[in-house]
């Protein structure tokens, strides 16, 4: 039998190491858009694209949660679109009202976050009552609120809200908003629930294997129910962070946001068949998405081919994933 030389051992050791992939891919693109145009590595730059990042990041960490247990969430992009114009309406009525600005954010803020966890509820309803599955259930939702987005606004943008709410998105702190780092500090909370906490062990036992972990006595459709709940509420504070964006609520500001999610979580090393991934892949991976984005625009090429940069960067993403299983089998 013919034995596989150590360097070449090696060699696939970092090619299956997902993280050691992303961070080279980033700085590779990062080298890459500063060679073709200086510009590209300055502050302005990166600060636009952490903006570009929070939304995404956000809702990405929830699908992670999700895709991990075994499921999947489409309705993330337009869950985060419609939570941003309810919360856009009761801002509009408490401004009319002469209501100070920091309470009629506060509310905003709120009840984006109960409508998105509202969806993300009846998502879970579908799921573990209803009996649909995943992609069925959250394809549901998908349509029904952006459909209900349009039904509301007749396509126009929501505004009439507090005037300063899109100086929040403005950077403070270096590239850094206030929502920025606030989207920063709490995707470091989540990173730490997922892999320390007993609720991310629940979520990986049953994306695993559901029938082992109900033999051990986790009540599986409960734990799912507060899985997609979980994403719905990210989704939400997704569509506040649009919100403060862009100044008013827009019915289409989540618009393909699923999508793009999907990719980072996918790219950021986290199986479709559940049980396997990673906060810090899907953080990579939803900030080589925006980097891409804003790259591209900045050395004159067409937005429209970060589509193909990403189909590329997830077929890389799932032959990393082959390589890991091959190296596991081999063990």
């Amino acid at each position: 039998m013919t034995r596989t030389p150590a360097y070449a051992k090696r060699l696939l050791g970092l090619f299956a190491n997902q993280q050691a992939i992303l961070l080279l891919v980033l700085l590779v693109l990062v080298g890459y858009f500063t060679f073709r145009n200086p510009i590209f590595f300055s502050t302005d730059v990166f600060a636009n694209i952490l903006l570009d990042w929070g939304p995404l990041v956000l809702i990405a960490v929830g699908e992670t949660f999700v895709v991990i247990s075994g499921g999947i969430d489409l309705s993330v992009g337009s869950n985060a679109g419609f939570a941003g114009i309810i919360a856009a309406f009761v801002m509009q009525n408490l401004t009319s009202r002469g209501q100070g600005e920091f309470v009629t954010l506060a509310v905003g803020l709120l009840v984006a976050m109960i409508t998105g966890a509202g969806v993300g509820l009846i998502n879970a309803l579908l799921i573990t009552r209803v009996g649909l599955v995943p992609f069925v259930a959250t394809l549901v939702t998908l349509g029904a609120a952006g459909g209900m987005s349009i039904v509301l606004t007749g396509g126009a943008p929501i505004g009439g809200g507090p005037n300063n709410a899109i100086l929040l998105s403005v950077p403070t702190i270096g590239p850094f908003s206030f929502p920025g780092l606030v989207v920063v500090a709490l995707v470091i909370y989540l990173g730490l629930v997922l892999h320390l906490a007993r609720f991310g062990r629940y979520t990986y036992a049953i994306g695993s294997n559901p029938f082992a972990a109900l033999a051990a006595g986790i009540n599986v459709n409960w734990h799912l129910t507060k899985i997609y709940v979980l994403s719905g509420l990210l989704a939400g504070l997704t569509g506040m962070f649009f919100y403060l964006r862009l100044g008013s609520g827009a019915p289409t500001s989540g618009a393909g946001s699923e999508l793009d999610a999907i990719a980072a979580v996918v790219i950021g090393g986290t199986m479709l068949s559940g049980g396997v991934g990673r906060i810090t892949g899907t953080v990579l991976g939803a900030l080589i998405l925006t980097t891409i984005t804003s790259g591209l625009i900045i050395i004159g090429v067409a937005p429209n081919w970060k589509q193909v940069v990403v189909a590329i960067l997830i077929a890389l993403a799932v032959f990393a994933q082959s390589l890991r299983l091959t190296n596991r089998r081999s063990a």
